[in-house]
């Protein structure tokens, strides 16, 4: 007995998921045989770890079978090396860290929400400098290391009276395509996963949620866009805030941890144009 068709509205999601992937892939140069190859083994991988029966690992033939994967494909890619963690790398986990603590912890912090200005140096700030806020976080790497590399990638700047200042509200660099490769992966995969979370499985689903029009003018875009940047930025500070607040009160408890992530967007581009009139004065549906 065949398999049921899978259904056609997904199908057509997928198609409409995959073609900004497929653009940046084109434009890096990876190429389709290059990407299927890369895709049977995530097909494997996730085919191991969540499709098992009894928690016992699924034989090479029940892989093939789920996945369509030819089975000795399937044996080569079960041996091969895994990737390493999905983690974020650690450079960039700890500039969000050092972001984190900056912009909720007196005394780095104006206000929560709204990072100081900080002395270079803990010889002339004291506890409010930028030597301090990295001590804070990290014994293990010096504050200069970081500050060098907070301003090629353009989140931190030094003004006349040798003050550092943070240029983003969030860690997210303004250069550094390997950074922001990182974020990428992180953000997408997430969203992703709570979007595909609540298509498939039983209980509360995430919150998932996204309002959108196809008939504003470039000037209305851009006061959405600023007030996006304004007050979305000012939400994600607010629950930055709490999180960090709470973390800081589960650290004395042993129960078991968990990662989240919240995440805002937006997008524009250009409508699709109306359906012609047709002679009789009505439009197409």
């Amino acid at each position: 007995m065949p398999p049921p068709s899978p259904p056609a509205t997904l199908l057509h999601a997928l198609r409409h998921v995959m073609q900004p992937l497929v653009r940046l892939m084109l434009r890096k140069g990876i190429t389709y045989t290059f990407f299927a190859d890369m895709l049977k083994g995530i097909f494997v991988e996730v085919a191991d770890k969540e499709f098992r029966l009894d928690d016992k690992s699924p034989s090479d033939s029940r892989i093939s079978l789920i996945t369509g994967v030819h089975r000795k494909d399937v044996r080569r890619l079960r041996d091969a090396p895994q990737d390493p963690s999905e983690e974020l790398p650690e450079a960039v986990s700890l500039g969000a860290h050092l972001v984190s603590t900056w912009l909720s912890k007196p005394p780095f912090c104006v206000q929560p929400g709204t990072a100081a200005p900080l002395a270079r140096l803990a010889s002339v700030g004291g506890e409010r400098s930028f030597d301090a806020l990295v001590a804070h976080v990290s014994k293990d790497i010096r504050a200069r290391v970081v500050l060098d590399e907070w301003q090629r990638l353009g989140i931190a700047r030094i003004d006349e009276l040798d003050r550092v200042h943070l240029e983003t509200s969030a860690f997210v660099p303004q250069k550094g395509f390997d950074e922001k490769a990182a974020y990428f992966g992180h953000n997408v995969h997430d969203h992703a996963c709570a979007a595909v979370h609540n298509l498939t499985a039983d209980g509360p689903a995430f919150f998932e949620r996204s309002v959108h029009y196809d008939a504003l003018s470039p000037a209305s875009i851009e006061r959405l866009r600023e007030a996006v940047a304004a007050d979305g930025m000012q939400a994600l500070i607010a629950f930055n805030a709490l999180a960090s607040e709470l973390e800081a009160g589960d650290a004395s408890t042993s129960t078991p941890r968990q990662r989240m992530t919240i995440g805002l967007y937006f997008y524009t581009e250009e409508s699709a144009p109306p359906p012609e009139a047709s002679d009789s004065g009505k439009t197409e549906s």
